[in-house]
């Protein structure tokens, strides 16, 4: 008899088939024998970004708007599903079991439907790699926190997946979490709404604070393991997610410091035309 489209998970959540049907073992081999293909992607990543740089450097900007809404869109959408499908069961895990229980038991990767997406999330940091590349074409500022946060997100998350480490599961859904809001707001500044400075200044935020949890995390983890309890995750992953988390805790800080804290020096009778500010914005 045929799947049927949709059942009930032990957590009340709707499955469908193919969440139900997906074959995680197979995944899990392929990124053990393929992980080391991120490095690859991340080498061409930086051969293609600055390159672009390089080519684009004489050349007029392109708008790209409508490419841009669609892609950020599309991410969006993912986020915010991918959201939906793994939340609860971090969730269920925290109330059933215990924290200590959801940073250092794997059993995600085995639930349906978090089993599903956590596959699609580690193979979601490839396709993200294009964000850079509308900056690269549009001419915007490509700071150092961007592709360093890209490549090493991408890098790491295949790593980890084939060591099955657990904390990954709120890195996974953290991370789900913001983005559902970036790239909603990518999408929205794309198709010219007029959106609130702090409605920016949430998102950093959130991803600051993203950031903090993740620093948390591993030392609770290196603290469990250095008391002799069990933890599935190696002390080679725990350092670079620490490196990792640290590197990106004050590298957001210091972006938001200068992006939302510092004065900007003001410009006195220079008028800016709109469509200037827009592009300097966008």
């Amino acid at each position: 008899m045929a799947d049927p489209v949709v059942e009930e998970s032990v957590n009340n959540t709707l499955v469908f088939s193919f969440e139900k049907n997906f074959d995680e073992d197979a995944f899990l081999k392929y990124m053990k024998e393929r992980w080391t293909d991120s490095f690859m992607y991340s080498a061409l990543y930086v051969m293609v970004v600055f390159g672009g740089q390089k080519y684009m450097r004489n050349r007029q900007r392109y708008d790209l708007r409508p490419a841009l809404a669609l892609w950020s869109g599309f991410l969006a959408v993912f986020s915010i599903i991918g959201t939906i499908r793994t939340l609860p069961e971090l969730v269920s895990t925290i109330e059933n079991y215990s924290w200590v229980h959801s940073i250092c038991v794997p059993s995600f990767f085995k639930n349906v439907p978090a089993g599903y997406w956590s596959s699609l999330f580690i193979v979601s940091k490839v396709y993200e790699l294009g964000d850079t590349v509308f900056i690269v074409l549009r001419k915007q500022q490509l700071i150092f926190l961007h592709w360093y946060h890209h490549i090493t997100v991408l890098i790491y998350c295949w790593y980890s997946y084939t060591e099955h480490t657990a904390p990954g599961r709120w890195f996974m859904v953290m991370n789900y979490i913001v983005h559902s809001l970036m790239y909603s707001y990518y999408a929205l500044r794309a198709l010219k709404f007029n959106i609130p400075k702090w409605v920016n200044m949430v998102i950093t935020s959130l991803q600051l604070a993203q950031m903090i949890i993740g620093v948390s995390i591993n030392v609770v983890v290196y603290w469990i393991k250095g008391h002799g309890g069990s933890c599935q995750q190696s002390y080679e992953n725990l350092h670079c997610s620490s490196i990792m988390y640290f590197t990106y805790f004050v590298l957001f800080a210091q972006f938001f410091y200068s992006t939302y804290i510092v004065k900007k020096p003001k410009v006195d009778n220079v008028p800016q035309k709109s469509e200037e500010r827009d592009k300097k914005h966008a």
